[in-house]
């Protein structure tokens, strides 16, 4: 099908560049019924035309003009970003090949050679206005598409903070839900170990006050005694008389003791539950570390299998710092809990002999970085992590652990509490069959 000017409903401009005023007044004899005419007669005219709204959707351009030819008005379009685009067709009496390839190295899409006749024109002419405008098509349907595509980038991208959102308030639900279970779970605890053991210990002393006073009475009765009671002797012989003055107030101090290990426990577990404000408070991070060893301790002592894990501590004595004891605590019982898991399972396959003769240890160190900061550094010589867990170690859901034994949380919850609770930072430092390395550095101040 050839196509012809109708194709669109409004006429299409074409601008006419010619020195010739015969040759204008030929073409536009040919063109004026399907198309709208400009015409210049010099180059100078012809750059005006070309960028004068609305501008031509082709121009026929001689070659030979005195002022300016052709080629040279055709690389003055072709510079300008304005009218680069318009199509440009050559009409001339040169014939030569080099003219016409120069004509399609300086930006021309056709070439006409004098004498022209009146269907080979036209065809011509509506055809690269057909090209024309369907390259404009093609321009202005990419340009939507890609503001299409930049609003869809902007929607992945403002759905992807919105889950990153999502996922931060789940990890927060799931933090307070748990540390809120935990910390009435202790409470009850407390209280109910406190009860008794205050009543035991208000009554250790007054008890080893009445034994002392027995001893006093019995002592008097044997001085008062006949000398020749023997029965008095055999009995007092048969029940050990001595050894019960003697043992009777160690029992009573170690009950006394009791009851004090008994407290430090409730203690720990009031420290380690603590229920956070909504304003961070001072708080002494050596002892909520304390109070989360007490806690893990049936973990750490010797069983069986191994002997204890030793815990060395290098406290520096730092001052107070302000934040969320409950979750600072949380964060140090995931560290802790994950670094027992990681000797254990280094402990697989080794005798008891061989774990004594390389100790299981865990190294906390607390110290001042500066003024303003504090460190606290938690290191195990359990099995140690390949890097690309590392990598992991703080991804949500993230675990290394049956399904039964982790849920992936804990870390990306300690992350979170750190970094974006407290302002800090959180790094890991791993090496297989070596073990880890976690260290936390937070602002001392609020």
């Amino acid at each position: 099908m050839t196509p012809t000017a109708q194709t669109y409903p409004t006429k299409s401009k074409v601008l006419i560049v010619d020195d010739d005023p015969q040759n204008i007044h030929i073409l536009l004899e040919i063109l004026k019924n399907d198309y709208a005419i400009v015409a210049a007669k010099n180059g100078t005219k012809a750059l005006e035309l070309a960028g004068k709204i609305p501008q031509p959707d082709l121009i026929v351009l001689d070659v030979m003009m005195p002022d300016m030819d052709g080629y040279a008005v055709c690389q003055a379009i072709k510079s300008q970003s304005e009218t680069r685009d318009i199509p440009i067709i050559f009409i001339s009496a040169l014939d030569a090949a080099l003219d016409k390839v120069k004509a399609f190295d300086v930006g021309g899409v056709d070439y006409i050679t004098k004498p022209f006749q009146r269907e080979e024109v036209l065809v011509r002419i509506a055809t690269h206005i057909e090209i024309y405008h369907l390259r404009q098509q093609l321009y202005q349907q990419t340009a939507q598409v890609t503001e299409k595509n930049k609003k869809l980038i902007q929607i992945n991208e403002d759905l992807q903070t919105q889950y990153r959102q999502m996922k931060a308030t789940q990890l927060q639900l799931i933090q307070a839900e748990k540390m809120a279970s935990l910390g009435e779970l202790m409470a009850g605890v407390a209280h109910e170990i406190n009860n008794p053991t205050g009543f035991i210990k208000a009554n250790i002393e007054p008890a080893m006050t009445y034994v002392q006073e027995l001893f006093d009475l019995i002592d008097f009765l044997l001085q008062e005694c006949p000398s020749n009671a023997t029965h008095i002797q055999d009995e007092l012989e048969a029940a050990d008389l001595e050894f019960i003055r003697e043992d009777l107030p160690k029992i009573l101090s170690s009950m006394n003791l009791g009851v004090a290990r008994i407290g430090d426990v409730s203690d720990s577990l009031r420290i380690f539950a603590r229920r956070d404000q909504d304003n961070k408070v001072a708080f002494k991070l050596e002892d909520g570390l304390n109070s989360t060893l007490l806690i893990l301790k049936h973990r750490t002592k010797a069983n069986a299998d191994r002997p204890a894990i030793e815990i060395v501590k290098y406290y520096d004595n730092i001052p107070e710092v302000y934040c969320f004891p409950g979750q600072i605590n949380q964060v140090f019982m995931n560290i802790l809990a994950n670094a027992i898991d990681a000797i254990e399972e280094a402990n697989q396959g080794k005798t008891f002999a061989e774990i004594k003769a390389a100790p299981n240890q865990i190294v906390i160190e607390t110290k001042m970085l500066g003024n303003d900061r504090v460190q606290v550094r938690i290191q195990d010589n359990g099995c140690g992590m390949k890097p690309e867990t590392q990598a992991r170690i703080f991804e949500d859901g993230f675990t290394t652990k049956e399904v039964s034994k982790g849920t992936g949380l804990g870390m990306a919850i300690a992350r979170q509490i750190i970094e974006e609770k407290h302002g800090g930072m959180i790094t890991c430092n791993s090496t297989v069959g070596e073990g880890t390395i976690f260290t936390i550095i937070i602002p001392k101040s609020n």
